[in-house]
Parts: C-alpha cells; structure tokens; sequence
C-alpha cells in the first residue's frame, strides 16, 4: 500500500478589517409587552365582555370579575378580553355585525309566531272513560306534533302552565325569545277514539 504525500496545511489568519476596529453597538433591547390587567375597585380583573354572559354582563360591557373567573373561563372560550383601545373598536365592529343578525332572527322569529297563532295540533293520548289521561301531555310530544307540521320550536320555548291531565282544548304559550310570545291550539284526544 503506498501512501500519499500530503501537503502541509496552512492556516489562514483572517483578515483585519475596519468593522472590527470599532466595538460593537449595543441595540436596545425589545421590550416585551406584559398586559398588566387593570384592576377594579374591589381587587378583580376589568374585562371588556365580548359576547353577552348569563349574571355577568352583556356584550361591550367592562365588567369585574375574580381572577380566576377571567382567566380561566371569560378568556380562554373568547367570552371577554382585556380592555384595550384597540379591542374596543374592535368590538364596535362586532357589534354592529351581532345587530344585524340579531333583527334578522327576530324577523324570522315574529313571521314564525304569526304562523304558529294559525296553528292547531292534535295529540292522541290514552285516556279512560271519564276523559282523564293515564299519563300526561309533555313538552316533547308538543314539539314532536309541530315538528310533524314542518315548525321547529325547542323545547324551552313551550311554556306549559299547568300539567295536561285530560282530555280537551288547551291553549299553550310558547316563548320564541324574550320579546317575542305565542299561543297554539293543542287538542289532546282519546287514542282509542283516534283508531275508530
């Protein structure tokens, strides 16, 4: 085996050059944006809401809340945010588009109420021979005769003021939103008449 002759190797001295004359300039650092979380009077967060919260406050509102509540709850789900200029014009906008949503589903909302006073449903039942139910009529099966007839309520809307024992005409209200009341027609009749 023959071995090869290598050359020697030189080292390179690196060049000197006027920039590294001069010592460096030291740039400012950055400062880093902490959001300090302006505190309310009795020691909670301030949180500007974003959406309407049940006991809290409604959308755009600054409310204060505990610690905790805000920051593991209002703002991780997007429910609040930290009150800021910029947010605050932010939610303007949002506003503004909730608005127009809003009246558009209570424009539905009152057609649909319109429609549901011309309603009228039957719901069969068992019954003895003196006209008392052997169970009673429920808000489901209230929902169930309407969807039938191609009306969606929920049924939370069905408000019954008294438990349907017996057989007859009823009037039961239904509530579509908080300013928007109804009434339908329910006729609860014999199942064994209904068959006949």
């Amino acid at each position: 085996m023959a071995k090869t002759a290598t050359a020697p190797k030189t080292e390179k001295k690196p060049k000197a050059s006027a920039k590294a004359a001069e010592p460096k300039k030291k740039l400012p650092q950055k400062k880093v944006k902490h959001h300090h979380v302006p505190r309310g009077k009795h020691g909670g967060m301030q949180l500007m809401l974003i959406e309407d919260v049940t006991h809290v406050g409604k959308a755009g509102d600054v409310v204060e809340v505990k610690m905790g509540y805000g920051r593991n709850y209002l703002m991780p789900r997007g429910l609040a945010t930290y009150v800021t200029s910029h947010n605050t014009k932010l939610l303007d906008l949002h506003k503004i588009k909730v608005q127009k949503i809003r009246e558009a589903k209570l424009a539905d909302l009152r057609a649909m109420a319109e429609q549901l006073q011309r309603v009228s449903i039957t719901i069969q039942s068992n019954a003895n021979e003196e006209g008392h139910l052997y169970g009673s009529v429920s808000t489901a099966e209230i929902v169930a005769a309407l969807k039938q007839q191609n009306l969606v309520v929920d049924q939370e809307a069905v408000k019954l003021e008294g438990v349907i024992k017996e057989l007859g005409l009823y009037e039961v209200k239904l509530s579509l939103a908080p300013e928007i009341d109804t009434a339908i027609k329910v006729l609860v009749i014999n199942q064994t008449d209904a068959k006949k």
